[in-house]
């Protein structure tokens, strides 16, 4: 399976989110099976008491209660005070982490594309409602860049993953005149964060760190997540979009985000190539992350049992989050993201 071209990558918001879907997305909000406590006065309701236009309960008055909320009705028929309460409203936090390693820049249509625009939509609907919304990508771990000589510069200062495959096959070929640094992240499996965005001007922000995202390298899932699980404050909605083709597992990482309190939703994105593959014959298969070479006849009773493999592989994740009380949802990237976010995230309590 090939890596999506360039070509077809986003350069704005305005290419992840059609103007009639955004129309959408502002009549629906963020859902939670769990109550959190926010940090900021939002649009949610929660069960601590506030300041509100909601009423929710009487208490006793204490010494130094604010007097402004006397129920002096109250105070005429019994001769005592108590004191009105109100349900508070406060924002949610989402935490969308997307998967930008090599192996997510496959398919047709690239599943990466569709990892894009679906977290694109989900921060949107987060941001209108008020709500904390973080974005992490993760991999690049293994990958190796290059610093570009100057006449690399001036030849195409604005294609870098044009560049970055020029300059691997230079230093594979032994030239001279660009010299290997190390990797852009610690092996974290951590590429880049965006913290803490609140409101609609945040929204073309969030769409421009989105469209800068290049998948590369590998992930290590599991360090990605504990840096992720312990950097991460407060509590919330965490939506984890990737393939979940981790070759040491996806099992410890999800542990490491569930340990913090998060109410997660795995959204596990496959290619139409990847469910159904359409190859046959003698081929030499290299491994897109770390170049693992293998070569396979393939056959029909070969497919056969891949696609059985795939199939339990898949139910295998489903089991382990249904056993965990995280939500699984299979998606392929021909899939509308419409009826994704609109119907299938609602069904399962995502949306509201």
């Amino acid at each position: 399976m090939l890596r999506a071209p360039t070509s077809s990558r986003p350069k704005s918001i305005d290419d992840l989110l059609k103007p009639e879907f955004v129309a959408k997305l502002s009549r629906v909000d963020l859902a939670s099976r769990k109550v959190f406590a926010g940090k900021l006065k939002g649009e949610r309701r929660s069960k601590r008491r506030g300041e509100s236009v909601e009423f929710a309960d009487h208490r006793p008055y204490v010494v130094g209660d604010d007097l402004r909320f006397i129920d002096w009705n109250i105070y005429g028929r019994l001769d005592k005070l108590f004191l009105k309460m109100f349900l508070e409203e406060e924002d949610l936090s989402l935490h969308i982490v997307i998967d930008a390693s090599a192996s997510s820049d496959c398919g047709e249509p690239s599943k990466f594309r569709f990892m894009q625009e679906t977290a694109a939509a989900l921060g949107y609907i987060g941001l209108i409602n008020y709500n904390r919304v973080s974005l992490t990508a993760i991999g690049g771990v293994g990958q190796v860049r290059t610093v570009p000589t100057r006449r690399d510069k001036e030849a195409d200062s604005t294609k870098e993953s044009d560049f970055e495959s020029t300059a691997r096959r230079a230093v594979a070929h032994g030239k001279t005149g660009e010299t290997p640094v190390p990797p852009v992240n610690d092996n974290s499996g951590v590429v880049s964060t965006l913290r803490n965005l609140r409101g609609r001007r945040r929204v073309h922000e969030m769409g421009s760190w989105l469209c800068d995202l290049e998948p590369s390298g590998g992930t290590d899932f599991a360090e990605a997540a504990k840096r992720i699980a312990l950097s991460r404050t407060g509590k919330g909605v965490m939506v984890v979009l990737s393939d979940f083709f981790f070759k040491e597992g996806y099992e410890q990482g999800l542990r490491y985000l569930l340990g913090r309190g998060y109410d997660v939703f795995a959204i596990q994105v496959l290619s139409p190539q990847e469910v159904t593959p359409e190859i046959g014959g003698d081929l030499r298969l290299k491994d897109i992350e770390d170049a693992d070479l293998a070569e396979v006849t393939i056959s029909k009773p070969l497919l056969d049992q891949y696609k059985k493999n795939l199939a339990a592989y898949c139910d295998q994740l489903r089991q382990f989050c249904a056993r965990r009380d995280v939500i699984h949802l299979l998606a392929q990237s021909d899939m509308e993201i419409e009826t994704l976010v609109l119907d299938v995230l609602r069904r399962r309590g995502l949306l509201r």
